[in-house]
């Protein structure tokens, strides 16, 4: 899936939401009520213990190949047969066919806040100054992560244990910053050979406004680059007016620029 160049950004983020299903144990699947599939190129993801559209979400539909209505109503109907009421088919600028949202608007679904995809390549780290330390973390601290990376995304507290199983992943790399030894901030790096992808980058409200997220973005272009790549992206939120837009003014600033917006339906209430 998403193998032209063009679609490095969608590839590598759909790596990291697999990888949280694949690795996840036995228990945790269970628990959360995670399901994982493949629909005609679409990668559906589903988790009916936990209402974070991080975890609910559709990628690729119209990218493999064009939107069908009937593709878009099987996945729908996964969705209804899990009682689950809200979840994000992210659209990509190339998606097909030209009328796709007829096709999403057709299954009950209608246009929300769009995310930004960011691209910059491998120039210089920025230098960052914060009172906070940057460290790459093992099992040690991995329940941290996820405490803090599950609080700043909506993540139920039941969920956060699923980072766990990325310790250790080939590609995967997960940072911390600390105050002493206190965790503040968190921040994964995902290498897919020279293609380098950030996300679950958040702050526990206690150490916001102390550089955590600049530093952990510095430090991980820095590595990234150090591994060979080339191309460095990651997205947040679209700027819209009365947001404060605190991620997407870190992000610029480390040197990323607007690539494109993607497209989130969502079910109409």
């Amino acid at each position: 899936m998403f193998d032209h160049p063009k679609m490095a950004s969608e590839r590598s983020e759909a790596a990291v939401l697999e990888a949280l299903h694949t690795e996840a144990t036995d228990e945790m699947r269970d628990r959360l009520g995670l399901r994982l599939e493949w629909i005609d190129g679409v990668l559906v993801s589903v988790a009916a213990e936990d209402p974070s559209i991080l975890l609910n979400r559709v990628m690729g539909l119209g990218l493999s190949a064009p939107a069908t209505d009937e593709t878009v109503r099987r996945i729908c109907d996964i969705y209804r047969e899990h009682d689950i009421d809200r979840f994000f088919a992210q659209i990509h600028p190339d998606s097909r066919p030209d009328d796709i949202d007829q096709v999403l608007k057709a299954q009950g679904l209608e246009s929300y806040r769009r995310w930004m995809k960011f691209e910059r390549g491998p120039g210089e780290a920025p230098t960052v100054e914060s009172s906070l330390e940057v460290r790459k973390i093992d099992a040690e601290h991995i329940d941290d992560f996820g405490r803090i990376a599950g609080s700043g995304f909506g993540l139920t507290d039941e969920a956060t244990p699923l980072f766990r199983g990325l310790i250790g992943r080939p590609g995967f790399h997960l940072y911390m910053t600390f105050d002493d030894d206190t965790p503040a901030g968190t921040g994964l790096l995902y290498i897919d050979g020279d293609t380098a992808w950030f996300d679950w980058a958040a702050t526990d409200k206690a150490f916001r406004r102390r550089g955590s997220q600049r530093a952990l973005l510095a430090q991980r272009i820095e590595d990234a680059i150090d591994a060979g790549c080339t191309r460095l992206m990651t997205c947040t939120g679209e700027a819209v007016p009365g947001d404060p837009q605190h991620s997407y003014h870190n992000i610029e600033w480390a040197g990323f620029a607007p690539k494109y917006l993607r497209e989130n339906w969502i079910p109409k209430d």
